[in-house]
């Protein structure tokens, strides 16, 4: 009875869940009505679907011209419910079964989705269901207002549900190069990418706070409104990203000789890469050709990710926040961690410190697997170039990214198999993952006498 408690404990129902689903969609997308003009291995299947419902996006073959209709309604429906995130979508459907969420389960929803365990559930759940639908909608409608031709009614859907979402699957074999220099496309896709990345906190926050400005316009008498500690957090971490990925992009590409000759397609490409690498996954350029400080730099974007609560990856906005507070108060010999208006906690930090390690342990394990099995026994010259490629798809698999170098289709089975683990890995969290393996664990009712250790 106790072992069943600790398998089914809120810490473990995600991993459960994502799992199951991912194997039902692999099942699915195995069968020949997913794919009726070629075979697809079951281990392209689990990787696709781990791909979909991790909101990824690297893909083993074509997915436009590969999957049949219900093949790539499959994929919509897996990137839909990762997007959102499963725990969100079982919570609802307890509700409105009339079900009694007990306690434990309201507060690892709320530290999961909003880290505050006192929210209303049912009003938050109607709220992101409505948010994401009228975003998807309205970026959908957009795209096929732009180019009807080139974004058809469907491809349209499916291109808005994928940017929203941090997805990254496209219908067209090299993504959205046709339109690099598109100000309106590059426009929708960021829009969508910035907003599913952002939380659905933050998203609500937000509004709150416009219609709060709104009153204030229209009375006069009002105080003026204020944002959440957590979404000013945010909100300017992500734009500092943004501006600074922008500007290195720029140059660097400009400084390696593929910059395209137009000056504003040029701004257009180092923009969207710079919000696209955060994990969303698609591309105007192509990633192959790009400068080696600008892959480098993408690898540094992947691993922030987006934030907390959002359909992106990545170790999150806040912990790189939270890692230059500490750095910068080091520097200044504070004991504290300021943020704002807000100093973080002893736990915050520590959890900061082991998330950023063991991103770190698993993004090196993986190169390592990686790099092992594509050139193991290549001499040095000629594997280096191999290096930075294997680390990319590591960074980009663990960071639920989806952008390549065109390595994913030449993995063998091994390889994509560590991509999957990585994947998944990546999209419910490390630390939750540690959260529930500690859950099995039992405190020690004793403490070790401490001492200290020289550092540095």
């Amino acid at each position: 009875m106790l072992m069943r408690a600790k398998l089914f404990s809120p810490y473990w129902l995600p991993v459960w869940f994502f799992g199951g689903t991912i194997l039902i969609g692999a099942f699915i997308l195995h069968l020949d009505a997913s794919h009726p003009g070629g075979s697809l291995s079951f281990v392209d299947a689990l990787f696709t679907a781990t791909s979909a419902m991790c909101v990824t996006g690297l893909a083993v073959v074509d997915t436009g011209s590969y999957f049949s209709t219900f093949g790539l309604d499959v994929l919509l429906v897996l990137i839909q419910l990762g997007g959102l995130g499963i725990m969100t979508f079982t919570t609802l459907i307890i509700h409105l079964l009339g079900k009694h969420v007990s306690l434990n389960d309201r507060i690892a929803v709320g530290q999961s989705l909003l880290r505050d365990p006192s929210f209303s559930l049912p009003k938050f759940l109607a709220r992101v269901v409505l948010w994401t639908f009228f975003f998807e909608g309205a970026g959908a409608a957009a795209l096929w207002a732009m180019d009807p031709v080139g974004f058809a009614p469907y491809s349209a859907i499916f291109h808005s549900i994928s940017a929203f979402c941090n997805a990254g699957f496209s219908l067209y074999s090299d993504s959205l190069t046709h339109w690099a220099g598109h100000g309106g496309v590059n426009s929708v896709f960021m829009i969508l990418i910035t907003v599913g990345g952002l939380g659905f906190y933050v998203l609500i926050d937000c509004a709150s706070y416009f219609r709060k400005l709104t009153v204030r316009l229209v009375r006069k008498r009002q105080a003026m409104p204020k944002l959440s500690w957590h979404s000013s957090v945010v909100l300017s971490t992500s734009l500092f990203l943004v501006v600074v990925g922008a500007v290195v992009f720029y140059f660097a590409e400009g400084a390696a000789g593929n910059a395209p000759a137009d000056f504003s397609e040029h701004l257009w490409t180092a923009l969207f890469q710079s919000v696209t690498c955060r994990t969303a996954g698609f591309n105007t350029v192509d990633i192959g050709n790009m400068a080696n400080v600008s892959l480098v730099f993408m690898m540094l974007l992947m691993l922030i990710g987006g934030s907390p609560g959002s359909c992106a990856g990545g170790i999150k906005t806040t912990t790189f926040r939270a890692l230059c507070g500490f750095v910068w108060a080091q520097f200044r010999g504070r004991e504290q961690v300021q943020l704002g208006r807000f100093a973080l906690t002893q736990g915050a930090l520590n959890k900061v410190i082991s998330l950023t390690t063991m991103t770190f342990i698993l993004v090196a394990v993986g190169t390592m697997v990686l790099t092992a099995l594509e050139s193991g026994d290549s001499s040095y010259l000629m594997a280096r170039e191999e290096f930075i490629l294997n680390m990319f798809e590591t960074v980009s698999a663990f960071g639920t990214v989806g952008l390549s170098t065109g390595l994913t289709p030449l993995l063998d089975d091994v390889e994509k198999v560590t991509v999957i683990i990585l994947m998944f890995v990546g999209r419910l969290g490390p630390v939750w993952l540690l959260s529930a393996l500690q859950s099995w664990q039992t405190e020690r009712r004793y403490k070790v006498p401490t001492s200290n250790l020289p550092f540095g």
